[in-house]
């Protein structure tokens, strides 16, 4: 499982505004789901769930992000989380009728340019292919709609795995166009929803 976290976040939002999910569950669900996309009668085999995200070190609640996905999340059984500190932007942005750019607030003073997260996407693509290279797995399931992961799909796909995109249709057309499979996420949800005890 090769999960982008903000993509899946801000999808499963779309979906269901109070979903929250049980991430010690979401990998095994999906194995199973992507086992019978292959192969009706598979049960699939659950080898774990790479989790990649960033948080902004300057806002707390992404502080308290990184605190909860370094000190929880990665704790679950098969669970390996890569989360990085997103890059503040070099440029700021600019009046969108006169295009004069605005890099300190006149207001307040705070710096105008936000942040962008910078390399997450090749990491996943990275880890993929060489988690594949050394035949760590046959079946991938590739949870994000960022169609910039089509080339990787295609790609492991010409090497014998299976790619299953795990889709929040819609979104992704491109990407579920290229992939082996495909299975509906929020279709699922029940399944690996958090309910505090």
């Amino acid at each position: 499982m090769f999960v982008d976290f903000w993509n899946y976040t801000l999808s499963m939002r779309d979906a269901d505004e109070a979903f929250r999910t049980d991430w010690s569950q979401l990998g095994p669900v999906l194995a199973r789901s992507a086992a019978a996309v292959v192969d009706a009668a598979a049960t699939g085999d659950y080898q774990g769930l790479n989790f990649y995200g960033s948080y902004d070190p300057a806002s707390e609640a992404d502080r308290n992000l990184h605190r909860w996905a370094t000190r929880v999340v990665d704790t679950f059984p098969g669970v390996s989380v890569s989360i990085v500190p997103r890059q503040r932007k070099r440029s700021p942005p600019a009046c969108p009728t006169c295009r004069v750019s605005v890099a300190i607030c006149p207001a307040c003073g705070a710096d105008m340019r936000g942040t962008e997260e910078k390399g997450v996407d090749v990491r996943m693509a990275t880890d993929m292919t060489s988690l594949a290279w050394v035949d760590n797995y046959d079946v991938a399931v590739l949870v994000s709609s960022d169609r910039d992961f089509v080339p990787v799909a295609e790609f492991l796909q010409t090497r014998g795995i299976k790619v299953i995109h795990g889709a929040f249709p819609p979104r992704g057309a491109q990407l579920t166009a290229r992939c082996w499979g495909s299975i509906d996420i929020a279709g699922l949800r029940e399944e690996f929803r958090f309910n505090r005890p």
